[in-house]
């Protein structure tokens, strides 16, 4: 897959204005905690991925509200597909469709929700390392995932980055790039990095172009900056991928990355959402934490 220009260059993404963090700064602005609601404005004026599960209202209807949105504000949308079977190997954002007969069912709700309009999609954070790692047999996660992405990029203004981990997860690039090839990278416009992760910008940019060129170079991939600002927490936290203590705000999404192989910087992880209750007090994965995304902002320079 060799591609000159990215999709996603000069593209504006799609701020909610709705999202948790600017109805918490709103609330904070009006209880009159003027200082707070500045800091988590932050957060609130930037674009963030829109992350979608299994849920009462159908796949179809609720992308499709999400692409329309972002549609009537001139933007592009960032939406991560998280259903895959066995998601998250049981782990704090355990779930994922019953089967893979009901995921391609689901996928192709998704694909339909967008139509032919511009989105991108970050497909299945963690499938493929967790595969790697055992946790789902391997063979029929990465059929599914390929078939994930051949019906997407069946919509003709869809861009599919097929989740690949982070630089301290699969360190085997060969290995990583065989899974991706069967996958389907060769049809998806590259890879995703560091999703709902710390690691710096410049050690995904490293492990990324490594990992282009075990593909055979050429291949693009983007990478979620949006905890990275204070790297990741010490190695001897044994924690430190979940709810870490003392990270900020990486830099903010843009497509100027100033890298051929990297199309964007994007905040997949919505900051201040929780990974998972890894500590006693901590809230479930995925519930709004404004403490934690208090001090995001705080210390993000």
């Amino acid at each position: 897959m060799l591609r000159e220009n990215s999709a996603l260059a000069q593209q504006h993404f799609y701020v909610d204005p709705h999202g948790r963090a600017a109805t918490q700064a709103a609330q904070w602005q009006a209880d009159g905690h003027s200082q707070q609601a500045a800091l988590l404005r932050k957060i609130a004026d930037r674009p963030v991925a829109d992350w979608v599960t299994d849920g009462p209202i159908p796949v179809a209807e609720r992308v499709g509200a999400l692409v329309g949105r972002a549609e009537a504000a001139g933007q592009l949308p960032v939406l991560v597909a998280y259903n895959i079977p066995d998601r998250d190997c049981g782990g704090h954002s355990s779930g994922g469709a019953a089967s893979a007969a009901r995921y391609g069912e689901w996928i192709r709700g998704f694909a339909r929700g967008i139509g032919n309009r511009p989105a991108v999609v970050i497909l299945e954070p963690d499938a493929i390392a967790h595969s790697l790692q055992g946790c789902a047999e391997s063979g029929e996660r990465l059929a599914v995932l390929h078939d994930a992405v051949t019906v997407l990029k069946g919509n003709s203004s869809t861009s599919v980055y097929l989740d690949a981990g982070n630089p301290g997860w699969i360190t085997d690039t060969r290995q990583l790039a065989l899974a991706l090839r069967r996958a389907g990278i060769a049809e998806a416009d590259g890879f995703a990095l560091n999703v709902a992760n710390f690691y710096t910008t410049s050690d995904n940019i490293t492990f990324g172009n490594g990992l282009s060129d075990a593909l055979g170079g050429h291949i693009h991939f983007v990478v979620d900056t949006s905890r990275n600002g204070d790297g990741p927490a010490p190695s001897d936290d044994t924690s430190r991928w979940c709810n870490p203590p003392g990270r900020a705000l990486g830099a903010a999404p843009t497509t100027e990355t100033g890298q051929p192989l990297v199309d964007a910087f994007l905040w997949v992880k919505r900051p201040g959402e929780s990974d998972g209750s890894c500590r006693s007090g901590e809230p479930p994965a995925g519930q709004w934490w404004p403490e934690y995304a208090l001090g995001l902002a705080a210390r993000a320079s």
